[in-house]
């Protein structure tokens, strides 16, 4: 939505009920898991050549599959999260996605995913917030979600644009995604399951998008990645294990698909209503939306 449309004022009663079911989803598997938490798959993003990357936070990796599924290569990364293609074609990296990031701060790191054995090196260093979800914007623009903090900017050429992070809202930020001068950003830091909306030009307006609840009734969930479709909506993933379309306009929401914890989301390039999706057991799915 573009900054300064008038929006609907997001229901403080969301979080109340389950989440009501839409047009389901199906849902596939399109990499196995391996061994439960240790593969633990946090985060999915494609390069430009279109081969999926998975960042395993438990073991310190993202790995690289072809179109078939198999695994082509491994690239060492501390505590992986997100995974981005750049404007560049090299991927990026978040890396720190821990707690432990205050001792042993996170960043970026990138490399040439094209690369038979890719040698990441070192972009954005000191985030000491527990780094985890991040996008570009078209200006080149990246947009990180500090768990325990809340939105980073950084710019191109890898420093943190602090003027305009100082007025970005201080809640727990996870999944960030970018439509055209709008953030919208996955936030569990008061309260659960909280979807914003922070203008790229006015970071300091953010408001909210609306609240998640999860399958229990009256208990929020934790809302993880997401992602913006071509219609508009959010495609937004949750521990609670739902996958819940979002209209931006109007605070809308229903779940598409419910199962198991969902971690991430990215569309498949070039495959219209195809999805794949991390999962906290470490199998990655492929998701075919309903027409």
């Amino acid at each position: 939505m573009a900054c300064g449309m008038p929006v609907a004022a997001a229901d403080t009663d969301a979080a109340a009920n389950p989440i009501a079911a839409c047009a389901s989803a199906a849902a596939v598997t399109a990499v196995p898991a391996g061994l439960p938490m240790l593969d633990w798959s946090e985060n999915v993003g494609y390069d430009a050549a279109g081969n999926l990357w998975v960042s395993r936070p438990y073991r310190n990796v993202v790995q690289r599959y072809d179109h078939t599924g198999a695994l082509t290569a491994t690239v060492p990364v501390e505590f992986p999260g997100a995974v981005r293609s750049g404007p560049d074609g090299l991927l990026y990296v978040v890396y720190g996605d821990s707690p432990t990031s205050v001792v042993r701060p996170g960043g970026l790191v990138r490399f040439d995913p094209t690369a038979a054995a890719p040698k990441p090196e070192v972009f954005v260093s000191g985030l000491t917030t527990m780094p985890n979800g991040a996008a570009f914007d078209a200006q080149g623009y990246l947009y990180v979600g500090a768990s325990m903090s809340g939105v980073i900017r950084i710019r191109p050429d890898g420093s943190i644009d602090t003027a305009w992070t100082e007025q970005a809202p201080k809640t727990s930020a996870n999944g960030v995604v970018v439509h055209d001068r709008t953030l919208y950003v996955t936030s569990n830091g008061g309260p659960l399951g909280r979807i914003q909306r922070v203008p790229i030009d006015a970071p300091a307006d953010s408001s909210v998008v609306a609240d998640l609840s999860s399958p229990l009734p009256a208990i929020p969930d934790f809302v993880d990645d997401l992602l913006i479709d071509r219609d508009g909506s959010l495609l937004v993933t949750t521990l609670g294990g739902q996958l819940v379309r979002v209209v931006p306009s109007t605070g809308a929401i229903c779940a598409v698909l419910s199962g198991e914890p969902l971690t991430s989301v990215t569309a498949i390039p070039g495959t219209p209503g195809e999805l794949i999706a991390g999962t906290e057991r470490g199998a990655v799915l492929r998701i075919h939306l309903p027409d």
